[in-house]
């Protein structure tokens, strides 16, 4: 059939049909009933939202108020008052013996945790050595190397209690732990105090004693790894598929390998990490470069889709008017196609480290759960990570570790937070509205 009779057939059907010439009466009962329904409708679906939204509120409020509930305590740590006569427990030793280059042989041979179980013993009793946590001797010597002038006189230190006082003087712990605390308090010879050593110190059996900062130094350094291999390879990886890549099957197979890459179980990229980087190459078990090594296989899909889909956005017009003034494909690419995608790439990539940060699974197989007593001096030494550390902690059967694990869950959120911040920030200092 021919366009002209083709329209001929369609203007003669339109003429023949039946045209209904009475009006929507929208007053009327029926149409009244059918925009109620609409508007029923309509106030289901924003009650339903408004119903999911302060759902995810206050499952979000009831994890911060037990979180801030238990570990605010964790930054506070109980002290006893104990009374040293420094000239008699060290046998007249004088400030100038522990001042210069020859302080810590003359610490070392003043035997201070036989001093501090002495000194305990003489105020509180046999069983007072039980009351301070077995970090109080590293205290009083820390306290000599900072003031040496304390060993010529009586004395009076706070050193911390131990871990059952601490939580016994919190909040309701033992029956024994709660009386000493109730006798101790009578002779106000205990205080609660902020403690630094959390902030400054490293894994240790007694909850009273431990600390974040090694394993947040671990998280540092692996982060720092992850970040110097994942964000180049990715970024140059996003551009070739999106610039350079010709379209046939294997840019597809590849398209499809890196998302499902994206998606596979972050353990999966532990064992990876076992298999290739410990057992082949045979680097140092639980160091930061192993986990660096790890966390960057799993970051580096992610950085690749997210500097696609921003190299993606940057409009075909900014090509075309740069190689119209005569550039070159690669000074179109990295003179003017990069430093407009770099906003999508920068955030992609600020998200995908936060999530590297807080995976635990891949770090424990590849190691990274011994018990680190001092904070790692280089890339290729022992180390542990915040979220492995916060791992360990709640499996502690003392109930001091429950107060420190919460803490530590603090600290990693404020980080994770600190992190978003960044990429809100760099996605608006950066964006360009077209």
């Amino acid at each position: 059939m021919s366009l002209c009779a083709w329209s001929n057939a369609i203007v003669k059907h339109m003429n023949n049909a039946t045209i209904d010439p009475t009006p929507t009466d929208w007053n009327g009962v029926v149409m009244q009933k059918r925009i109620a329904k609409r508007y029923a409708a309509e106030r289901r679906f924003k009650a339903m939202g408004f119903f999911a939204v302060a759902l995810s509120t206050l499952f979000l409020a009831f994890l911060l108020f037990t979180m801030l509930g238990q570990g605010l305590r964790g930054f506070q740590r109980t002290e006893i008052a104990v009374e040293f006569d420094f000239p008699a427990l060290t046998s007249g030793a004088t400030a100038a013996s522990i001042t210069g280059p020859n302080a810590d042989t003359t610490l070392n041979s003043m035997d201070i945790p036989g001093i501090v179980e002495l000194a305990v013993s003489q105020q509180y009793g046999e069983q007072g050595g039980e009351l301070l946590t077995s970090a109080a001797a590293a205290n009083v010597r820390q306290k000599l190397a900072d003031n040496p002038q304390l060993v010529t006189a009586k004395q009076t230190l706070w050193l911390p209690a131990d871990s059952r006082l601490d939580v016994a003087y919190k909040r309701a712990g033992e029956p024994a732990a709660e009386k000493t605390v109730a006798t101790l308090e009578q002779k106000d010879a205990l205080r609660s105090g902020f403690n630094w050593t959390f902030l400054t110190g490293a894994d240790a059996t007694d909850p009273s004693a431990v600390g974040i900062w090694a394993a947040f130094k671990g998280s540092l350094m692996t982060m720092a790894i992850t970040l110097l291999l994942a964000f180049p390879i990715g970024v140059f990886a996003a551009l070739y598929l999106e610039e350079y890549a010709p379209k046939n099957k294997l840019t597809d197979m590849i398209e499809v390998s890196i998302n499902n890459l994206a998606a596979v179980p972050s353990i999966i990229f532990g064992l990876l990490g076992l298999a290739v980087f410990l057992t082949m190459f045979g680097m140092p078990r639980s160091s930061a470069l192993v986990g660096g090594l790890t966390l960057a296989l799993m970051t580096m899909p992610v950085i690749v889709i997210a500097g696609r889909n921003a190299v993606k956005s940057v409009p075909p017009s900014i090509r075309e008017a740069a190689l119209g003034i005569g550039a070159s494909p690669v000074q179109v690419v990295f003179h003017h196609v990069l430093p407009l995608a770099l906003p999508g790439i920068l955030t992609g990539t600020i998200i995908g480290m936060a999530r590297a940060l807080g995976e635990t699974a891949p770090l424990l197989m590849i190691g990274m759960r011994a018990f680190i007593p001092s904070a790692p001096q280089g890339f290729t030494d022992a180390a542990t990570a915040l979220p492995v550390q916060i791992y360990l902690w709640s499996d502690e059967v003392n109930q001091g570790f429950v107060e420190k694990t919460s803490a530590a869950i603090i600290v990693l959120l404020i980080f994770l937070l600190g992190m978003n911040a960044l990429a809100i920030y760099l996605r608006n200092r950066f964006e360009t509205r077209w």
